[in-house]
């Protein structure tokens, strides 16, 4: 009996003894991860990992949503049907419009000897869930590596510009939003052709344009759109929309609220956007400038912010 007494107080200690090394372990790896990037491909195997946890996660929901809809009745479905039946003559209705005014652009874009540029290759995705980190916004898609999704891809939904793919897994990416606060992206008025660059605010709602003169004509309502300068966004696509501007005394530059165009915390699918190096240099070829020094707001590493004033000249 005393011996397997002693036995047991053994065992104990030596549980206690690899308890203490876990948790030096976890601290070592947890400052390595604050202060370096050695764990990422780390993560990128984990997230890879994990994928099916979020699907067995999402299951409940999928079956639920099934059954409620095997249980509706006869009448529901109709009205569905007469929904859906709407909303297909409508969006017919404008891609005939789209069709007339795509057909028109290029015929103008022949007489002046311009090469129409062709839409970008895209690919579906969908939100599966929200990186739980502090002052970050991120969230998860649905596509990796297998579906051809690399580092800085452009993410855009059904409004704009979302943001850009910060880490790509084989099956899942993370995409960090276009408000983020370590996000910034050159843009040009719709307007009159004023460039600037738009960083997040750390706000799902909020960006601000960088260095902005006081002279610089920009107005409350202006539309901004992704202006292809630096190569990393393709030209075109709506940013957002200003709303406020304000002159400080003693400043040289100006406050530019903007409100973004994506609805960045409703959306449920997205496109990734495969914006190739040929279709990047000509966007910036064609977007004024092109002898000038780029005016990216993304530096090489996806995310990070530029420091130097632009000023919308």
């Amino acid at each position: 009996m005393e011996a397997a007494i002693k036995a047991l107080f053994l065992r104990q200690s030596g549980a206690g003894y690899l308890l203490l090394a876990l948790v030096i372990l976890s601290l070592a790896l947890m400052a390595v991860e604050q202060t370096t990037r050695l764990l990422a491909p780390v993560r990128a195997t984990l997230l890879t990992g994990l994928m099916p946890v979020t699907v067995i996660g999402e299951s409940p929901y999928l079956l639920g949503r099934t059954a409620s809809e095997a249980m509706a009745t006869r009448e529901q479905l109709q009205a569905r049907n007469q929904e859906l039946e709407a909303q297909f003559l409508s969006l017919s209705h404008l891609a005939q419009q789209y069709h007339v005014l795509r057909a028109e652009n290029e015929r103008l874009l022949a007489l002046v000897e311009s090469r129409a540029r062709l839409p970008a290759e895209v690919m579906a995705a969908e939100i599966i869930g929200i990186v739980p980190r502090e002052n970050t916004l991120q969230v998860i898609i649905d596509r990796g590596t297998q579906a051809g999704v690399t580092e800085g891809d452009p993410v855009i939904d059904a409004r704009g510009l979302f943001g850009q793919v910060v880490e790509a897994g084989v099956y899942s990416s993370r995409v960090l939003l276009v408000t983020d606060k370590d996000h910034a992206v050159p843009v040009e008025v719709n307007r009159n052709g004023v460039r600037s660059i738009a960083g997040g605010t750390g706000r799902i709602d909020r960006m601000e344009l960088e260095f902005v003169p006081v002279t610089t004509d920009i107005v409350v309502g202006d539309e901004l759109v992704t202006s292809g300068l630096g190569g990393r966004f393709p030209r075109g696509y709506p940013v957002g929309t200003v709303t406020e501007v304000v002159v400080e005394t003693n400043s040289s530059f100006a406050r530019v609220t903007v409100a973004p165009a994506a609805e960045l915390d409703r959306s449920r699918h997205v496109l990734v956007v495969f914006a190739r190096d040929g279709q990047a240099a000509a966007d910036g070829a064609q977007s004024g400038d092109a002898g000038s020094a780029p005016e990216s707001g993304v530096a090489d590493v996806p995310g990070e912010r530029a420091a130097t004033p632009e000023g919308g000249q």
